[in-house]
């Protein structure tokens, strides 16, 4: 289908490609990865011949249908939605043309044998229309656009009146409805809420035709991908399987490749001592010379940039109160619409609350009036004392100083933190050696979020809120996030449809639906297992977990259910967490033991070892002893995954007597 053979395209100095080559195949589902400014897009614009190579070919079928949606919001305009969408297919409209130029022909005065070639041609039109999916394209679109979030008040919108994320949803359902031999998506889930999101990932998994998409979204990429390209330093490196499948790969690749580079330093330093020892000596002047170019030829390895696991500590925040933050019986509304009808939240300190739920539904809104950035329309938002807010969207990209260096953005809010921790922590940011002097003006989106993000870290908030703080950030990026926030000892409030990053962080999850807010505990897999299908079932349980009834029969309110539930749901959270906790250090003890029971192994087998019977029989009995502890916690490692098993089982049932485990 596509074919890259020894492609090399350069901007400036810099080859962005450098000899790639791949072959496409009709089934292929590829996810092209590699940090920002790798050459992802590149590769897309030069399969749709908007560049061309510097040197190499690039070959595509002529025969081939592309559907292309690009990263930049497009420009579509002119009509509705609907129309904008069912607008795919230029073979169709022709059809259609025929179609009724033959309708009018054959009710007029005509010949038989006219009749009969016009009848025969109708037969054949009508046939390719079926084939190309003429009579179901609208019933198509309509499911499509469903899936993608679009209500039905939105279809006869005029496009030009959508915000730019939802032109390119359009854009989205007019490609997955033309349904192309290929599909070139750049980071396509970057408008999407969760809810498209998982439609769009089923949607994939079933898709019929070749893909390759550009995402940072790992959860996504191991969904729907079965192959993965990624580019660095210029180079393409090809991994069948999965995205977590390619990291275990490329960790292997890197520890080979370490294992040559230090062989080649090691050889090398010995040519160059040999060279220092003997440049003097004229009767080794052709030996030095022959060194001396075999260095010069000597093709060097090279490392790959590693963004690499930096350790660092974050300014300590100010210990916040129990409760930070209550918003009581509030409600919003924006002109005649309401979005919230009377809101109760309490953040309490420790919380790290992701928010989720579909666009629209209010989730920026409600963190803005949790930051008080936005107006209570009645009720009441109570602010503790001793709270300091850190809140970050996408505009207050905007307040950085273009002029400023990154290092002098930093120091302006550093304040009495040293100069050596704020560059330490600017290096964790990914901004190291002369990064932190470039201009603000000449960062990229993804470089201005880790600015932004830093220099509210650097202020010390104990409330931090993030509106979509992965937007524009490669993987790399979003593992510094990660970190981040791992280390940050404050409260959270987040919204992102990263599902990687909720499950890491998150230990609440709210749900921002119709007008509420609901809360649950754990993590986004815990909400997906455990929670999803009861609050969507329509169905809740009282204090004893029996069903209750529900429409006219129920014998307890909406209100009186909601706060039952909730209590039970934090019930079942405070006996489930002990487990984990346990569940967590219990793995982690045992990857030491392997550790040093693989180590112990590598000892056992040296011949050394051998030739000391004395340090044989000490490590042997180590060995012993370590394989013994290693049994005990594996025994007690199954023990509370069977009682978390079993608790979550009971939960499911609606039993409700949970009981807190012992300790061990």
């Amino acid at each position: 289908m596509i074919s890259f053979s020894g492609v090399t395209k350069s901007i400036g100095k810099t080859d962005i490609l450098r000899n790639v080559s791949f072959h496409l195949r009709p089934d292929d589902r590829v996810g092209l990865v590699g940090v920002n400014g790798a050459g992802k897009t590149t590769i897309f614009r030069l399969i749709l011949r908007k560049e061309l190579p510097d040197k190499g070919s690039v070959s595509v079928n002529k025969h081939l249908r592309i559907g292309y949606l690009p990263q930049d919001i497009l420009e579509l305009k002119g009509k509705t939605v609907i129309e904008q969408v069912l607008d795919i297919s230029d073979d169709l409209k022709e059809i259609e043309k025929e179609l009724e130029e033959i309708d009018k022909r054959l009710s007029g005065s005509i010949s038989e044998n006219e009749a009969l070639a016009l009848a025969e041609r109708q037969g054949y039109l009508l046939e390719e229309f079926e084939r190309m999916g003429g009579y179901d394209l609208e019933a198509r679109a309509l499911k499509i656009l469903a899936g993608l979030g679009f209500d039905d008040d939105k279809l006869e919108l005029p496009v030009e009146n959508l915000s730019g994320g939802w032109i390119m949803r359009v854009a989205l359902a007019r490609i997955l409805l033309a349904e192309p031999d290929c599909l070139l998506l750049d980071e396509p889930t970057n408008h999407l809420d969760m809810e498209s999101l998982l439609w769009f990932e089923s949607y994939l998994a079933s898709f019929r035709s070749a893909f390759i998409l550009i995402s940072h979204d790992r959860v996504f990429l191991n969904n729907v991908v079965r192959r993965i390209f990624e580019l660095e330093n210029g180079s393409l490196y090809i991994h069948e399987g999965n995205y977590d499948f390619y990291i275990e790969k490329k960790q292997e690749r890197i520890n080979h490749l370490l294992a040559e580079y230090k062989t080649q330093q090691a050889r090398i330093r010995q040519i160059e001592e040999f060279i220092a020892r003997n440049r003097s000596r004229k009767d080794r002047a052709r030996q030095v010379q022959s060194r001396l170019k075999m260095l010069e030829n000597m093709p060097k390895i090279e490392l790959p940039k590693q963004a690499g696991t930096i350790h660092f500590e974050l300014p300590t925040p100010d210990r916040g109160p129990q409760t930070l933050v209550a918003l009581k019986d509030v409600p919003k509304q924006f002109g005649k619409r309401k979005l919230f009808r009377s809101l109760n939240l309490t953040i309490e300190r420790g919380d790290r609350i992701a928010f989720i739920g579909p666009n629209g539904a209010g989730k920026s809104t409600l963190l803005k009036l949790i930051a008080g950035v936005v107006p209570v329309d009645d009720g009441e938002r109570k602010l503790s004392h001793g709270v300091k807010i850190g809140y970050f969207s996408q505009h207050q990209l905007e307040n950085l100083n273009p002029e400023n260096t990154v290092l002098q953005e930093v120091l302006h809010v550093a304040k009495d933190i040293s100069h050596g921790v704020v560059r330490s922590l600017l290096g964790a940011f990914l901004f190291r050696d002369d990064d932190v002097f470039k201009l603000v003006k000449v960062l990229s989106g993804g470089e201005r979020s880790r600015l932004t993000l830093c220099k509210l870290l650097l202020l010390r908030p104990n409330l931090l809120l993030l509106d979509e703080p992965t937007n524009h950030l490669d993987i790399p990026s979003r593992d510094v996030l990660e970190e981040a926030l791992l280390n940050y000892e404050g409260t959270i409030c987040l919204i992102t449809h990263d599902r990687h990053l909720i499950n890491k962080v998150a230990n609440k999850i709210l749900v921002v639906h119709d007008g509420t807010a609901e809360l649950f505990p754990g993590n986004y897999s815990d909400y997906e297992r455990l929670w999803k299908k009861r609050l969507w079932s329509g169905e809740s349980r009282d204090k004893t977990g029996d069903k209750k009834v529900t429409g006219r029969k129920k014998s307890v309110d909406r209100k009186e259910q909601k706060r039952l539930e909730a209590e039970r749901r934090n019930r079942f959270y405070k006996v489930k967490k002990p487990l984990l906790e346990e569940l967590e250090k219990l793995e982690e003890k045992l990857g030491e033991l392997n550790e040093l029971l693989d180590k112990l192994s590598k000892q056992l087998a040296s011949q050394e070892t051998y030739e000391q019977p004395d340090l044989f029989r000490e490590l042997h009995q180590d060995y012993l002893k370590t394989k013994s502890k290693i049994d005990k916690y594996t025994a007690r490692w199954e023990e509370v995954a069977l009682k978390l098993e079993e608790l979550e089982e009971e939960f499911m049932r609606g039993d409700n007597n949970l009981q807190e485990p012992a300790t061990k």
